[in-house]
């Protein structure tokens, strides 16, 4: 979004000749423009933050319209207006200069407010914020009765996110790794970091403010939750941050996830949840502001992936958003969801290749960004991550014509060691299909044992035409799976019926129906294989 504080062609409501004018002018943040320079107004607002320099102290002002810098000198490191602490609210007098591309205030008079005035800004400034906040909500890129279903939650998301920028709180997106999570981080980082960057006066300042990395596991485990909630407190204490807001998205639904989100809240922080993964019991919605899920609304969430979620929330989110349009196909295609929902991925396909993304092109960027993640583990590496996105796209054209090939060739190997130790047994009308993960493949190997997994299905499945299969990618403390519909299988039923019939292997996981992960004490795993073969043998009875 195009920051008109900053815009040199833009016009200021405040005529030239108030410039010259002895006599400030009163005026709330989002008028003062960049032909504002040189004038002098009076402003009212809140004091969000302190900084003090080696030169002058530096007040950061809002009054819910927008965020001002404004600076006092006394001399060199000195604290000038030594009564006026954080939260605070203030009236002043400030003329308007320009510092390294920003404007900022010189601060002429500088007063806190009286009760009765205090009260009434204070008021009005919850007023403003909301007036902010508030979204017309556009149409969804596609038809979808699972989107109608779920756009009051995309409009209180959109809101809550808007109102948290507003205040200058910090964001924090923590997605899965791999394209799906990926894809659904970068289409909320496209639709946040404007407005970010529009609340603060642009600059590297919006970075901040905002930061989005890749959870490890496939949720927001605890060791992510103390990580962003020990740096949150850190920055309170240092720079006199908010404590943040943290959207999870292509996880966040599971039990698995609730001990985060509990131990964050304790400190502060707040919650919403972008998912489309199974739960057996809705643990976490009373937990976090908004809770997005395909499964709350009675859908599938194997029929909508995150991407194809936090797409649309962008739009909702930030209407002038840019580069999105070819995330949500890319991200479908790569969670698999044309098997459950074609008409929904065909759509955005149409979408894709209308901004000139194939899509062929949309695999090789899918196996890219699949590749890449199993590289950056966790790091952030945003702007890595934003040529992968298209930013510059003949950078990103470039970038996966040269990596493609390399990991196409990857897969191939993968899959013909996969298929030379691959053990196939019956089990009544189904065949399972097991992989030995450590015994197979060196440490470190891509494909990960999950993408393994998946060509080893898929092998068999496309090229022999078994359709009643389950294969299992077996690790020394966990197993991949995949199954056919045929198979009669259920990962979530799976889980259950382990816990069961071994309550010391202690077994945990998640994924949707027939494609998901479990882990276990290690020297429980012959007895969860054993009873594996039981379950399939009573499921496909």
């Amino acid at each position: 979004m195009k920051n008109k504080r900053f815009d040199k062609n833009h016009k200021s409501s405040f005529k030239k000749n108030d410039r010259d004018n002895a006599r400030s002018v009163e005026a709330r943040i989002k008028d003062i423009m960049h032909t504002s320079t040189g004038q002098k107004f009076v402003l009212k607002g809140i004091v969000d933050r302190i900084v003090q320099t080696g030169g002058p102290t530096v007040f950061h002002v809002t009054d819910g319209t927008g965020m001002l810098a404004l600076k006092a000198f006394e001399g060199a490191g000195i604290r000038s207006f030594s009564n006026i602490k954080e939260k605070d609210v203030v009236k002043a007098e400030v003329r308007i200069e320009e510092y390294r591309d920003e404007l900022e205030g010189n601060i002429i008079n500088f007063t806190k407010l009286a009760d009765q005035e205090k009260k009434d800004f204070l008021d009005q400034l919850k007023n403003t914020e909301r007036e902010r906040a508030a979204i017309t909500p556009p149409e969804f890129l596609i038809k979808s009765t699972i989107l109608d279903k779920l756009r009051n939650d995309f409009i209180k998301a959109a809101t809550e996110i808007r109102l948290a920028i507003i205040q200058n709180r910090p964001i924090i997106i923590r997605h899965h790794n791999d394209t799906d999570g990926y894809s659904s981080g970068f289409a909320l980082e496209r639709a946040i970091v404007p407005l970010v960057e529009e609340q603060h006066g642009g600059g590297k300042s919006a970075w901040e403010f905002f930061t989005r990395a890749p959870c490890a596991a496939p949720f927001y485990e605890i060791e992510d939750s103390i990580k962003d909630t020990a740096k949150s407190l850190s920055n309170e204490a240092k720079f006199s941050n908010k404590m943040p807001l943290v959207i999870i998205s292509d996880n966040g639904s599971s039990q698995e996830d609730l001990l985060g989100i509990q131990q964050g809240k304790v400190h502060g922080v707040d919650f919403i949840v972008v998912d489309h993964h199974f739960f057996e019991k809705d643990v976490v919605s009373k937990e976090v502001l908004v809770h997005i899920n395909p499964f709350l609304v009675g859908e599938d969430g194997a029929k909508f992936s995150a991407g194809m979620l936090c797409t649309e929330l962008a739009r909702f989110i930030n209407p002038d958003v840019k580069n999105v349009e070819q995330i949500a196909a890319m991200a479908g295609m790569a969670d698999r969801i044309t098997l459950a929902n074609l008409d929904a991925v065909e759509q955005y396909v149409k979408i894709a290749e209308k901004h000139e993304y194939s899509r062929y092109l949309l695999g090789d960027i899918s196996t890219v960004i699949d590749f890449v993640s199993s590289k950056l583990r966790f790091m952030e590496a945003r702007e890595y991550i934003e040529v992968l996105f298209g930013e510059p796209k003949d950078k990103q054209k470039a970038l996966v014509g040269l990596m493609a090939p390399y990991i196409r060739n990857l897969e191939f190997k993968g899959l013909e060691i996969a298929k030379s130790a691959a053990v196939l047994e019956k089990i009544g009308a189904t065949s399972l299909q097991l992989l030995p993960i450590e015994e197979t493949f060196s440490r470190g190997f891509y494909p990960k044992p999950g993408k393994c997994t998946g060509l080893l299905h898929d092998y068999l499945k496309e090229e022999k035409k078994v359709t009643n299969l389950v294969t299992a990618g077996v690790l020394s403390d966990a197993i991949t799976m995949r199954a056919t519909d045929g198979a009669n299988f259920s990962v979530h039923k799976l889980i259950e019926f382990l816990n069961k019939k071994v309550p010391s292997a202690f077994v945990q996981g998640g994924g949707h129906k027939n494609a998901g992960a479990i882990s276990f004490v290690p020297r429980k795993k012959e007895e969860v294989l054993k009873y594996l073969r039981e379950f399939i043998k009573n499921g496909s009875k």
